[in-house]
């Protein structure tokens, strides 16, 4: 019994992180010092310079306390995924009963991170009052009790040197008692499952963070597991013993030593009028950004005051008067600031959105009938919807339709035509091909639907003898918005 014991205990110390060892241990003397050197005050000194030492020991403990049943959350949290199947990722209630394992050992790691912040703030409040204990000027008789005695003034000064240390050491040493190499070794399937899970809560934790608590109740499998799954999978390198930071310099050193055996002598330069156009039409790009962001890059300290300046709430009687957005806030702020950027008046913005779900798309649709040209402005990343459709960089097949209004155009040689339809398939990033798609549902409609043509507000302004008959059409975008622009331009 006792050599199944030893031996049980030898193997989980094998498991154990060098540094967290080495913390344990610092604390278990921390501890054991302190009770002592409690003791001696207690009996030398008057009650009021007790707490000190009390409060560093106690917090020793309660660290002790914390590593244990972190490394406890950790180990069952490893061993689920070790039991469960290689297929478990379809199966809807192991994927859920994983998560709540990871959920816990991530509860219990925010309490470690939690109580080192508590530590180095009790390890300080040591040092302050430490004058009180080594001047032989002091209230307490404690200096001058251990005059004689060497030792006890060493142990002392030792153990304020201790709580300083691992104060210190645990701001760097992590919040993982086990090293998760012990379980997963070489396994590749459960390093992914292991990184899903960590990137799963993690962005949902940050998604909460920034107001998106539906996220964090979500039991489906949703859109920002799909970008924890592909983030899993990309640091599968784990498996293999690799670090992250000697991925990130073999990338660097592949990077540096790559010669771009691409020729652009052959590239067409695009005409001048066609450049001067695509900078007269950028300003709308930035107008986009009717959130806080472009304010915050302009204005750091005062951007709050130039957001709400420019989302028009020091006018809020001209609230009537500006264009109603799909999310717009009640003064129709939004409207307002991507008016105010380009300079326009209100009845020139036809249609917009500024609230988004799954792979949507923050847009404008702009009539400029002195330049008849009918402008559709798409936002970039801003919002974690923005964020969550970047992270959807799967790839995805496109479909004849999303390359219709390639094939379609007239102005496009018959030999490039021929080029893209025998080339097939064709591909893109998932997440920006799925906002693309959505988007063009909402301004051009279905054309399946009751077999007429497509009903949406393109078609309405620029239908045979309607306002903007003949007019141009200009997609605009920046960053993402201008990923999806150019694949909303191979639909329209």
């Amino acid at each position: 019994m006792m050599m199944t014991t030893t031996t049980k205990t030898l193997k989980g110390a094998s498991k154990m992180r060098g540094l967290s060892l080495l913390l344990g241990l610092c604390n278990f003397f921390i501890l054991l010092i302190g009770a002592y050197l409690i003791f001696q005050i207690h009996s030398l000194c008057r009650p009021r310079f007790l707490p000190p030492f009390a409060i560093v020991s106690v917090a020793a403990l309660l660290r002790l306390l914390l590593m244990l049943r972190t490394a406890l959350a950790q180990q069952v949290a490893a061993q689920f995924i070790l039991n469960s199947p290689s297929d478990a990722s379809t199966d809807s209630l192991l994927r859920l009963h994983r998560r709540e394992k990871y959920k816990k050992w991530l509860w219990w790691s925010r309490c470690t991170s939690v109580f080192t912040v508590i530590q180095f703030v009790c390890a300080g409040y040591l040092l302050i009052k430490s004058p009180a204990y080594l001047s032989t000027d002091s209230a307490c008789p404690l200096a001058m009790e251990w005059k004689s005695q060497l030792w006890k003034q060493r142990l002392l000064s030792f153990f304020m040197i201790m709580v300083s240390f691992v104060a210190v050491l645990q701001c760097f040493a992590g919040s993982d008692v086990l090293r998760w190499r012990s379980f997963y070794e070489s396994q590749d399937d459960a390093w992914k499952c292991h990184y899903r899970e960590v990137f799963d809560n993690g962005i949902r934790e940050t998604l909460c963070c920034l107001g998106r608590v539906k996220y964090l109740s979500a039991l489906e499998e949703d859109e920002v597991y799909s970008v924890a799954r592909l983030l899993g999978d990309l640091v599968a390198y784990r498996a293999t013993g690799t670090g992250h930071m000697e991925l990130l310099a073999g990338l660097t050193l592949l990077q540096s030593q790559e010669n771009s055996s691409e020729s652009y002598e052959d590239a067409i330069e695009p005409p001048e009028a066609k450049m001067r156009e695509a900078a007269a039409l950028h300003k709308f790009a930035e107008a986009a950004y009717t959130g806080p962001l472009l304010d915050l890059g302009r204005n750091p300290f005062l951007f709050p005051c130039a957001w709400l300046y420019r989302q028009g709430i020091l006018s809020p009687w001209s609230r009537n008067s500006r264009p109603v957005l799909e999310g717009d806030n009640w003064w129709r702020g939004h409207a307002a600031a991507f008016l105010k950027y380009v300079n326009l008046p209100p009845e020139v913005l036809r249609q917009g959105r500024v609230s988004q779900f799954k792979c949507q798309a923050a847009y404008f649709i702009v009539v400029l009938h002195h330049l008849r040209t009918v402008v559709i402005t798409i936002r970039g990343t801003e919002t974690p919807e923005d964020l969550i459709t970047d992270g959807l960089c799967k790839e995805c097949t496109l479909s004849t339709k999303d390359l219709a209004g390639l094939t379609n155009c007239s102005h496009i040689p018959s030999n490039i035509k021929k080029i893209v339809t025998s080339s097939f398939p064709h591909h893109a990033h998932s997440g920006i091909v799925e906002a693309a798609r959505e988007l063009f549902m909402q301004i051009e409609g279905n054309a399946d639907i009751h077999g007429t043509e497509s009903y949406g507000l393109l078609s309405q302004l620029l239908g045979v003898g309607c306002e903007c008959y003949g007019y141009n059409i200009r997609i605009v975008g920046h960053s993402l918005g201008g990923a999806i622009a150019a694949l909303l331009g191979l639909q329209v």
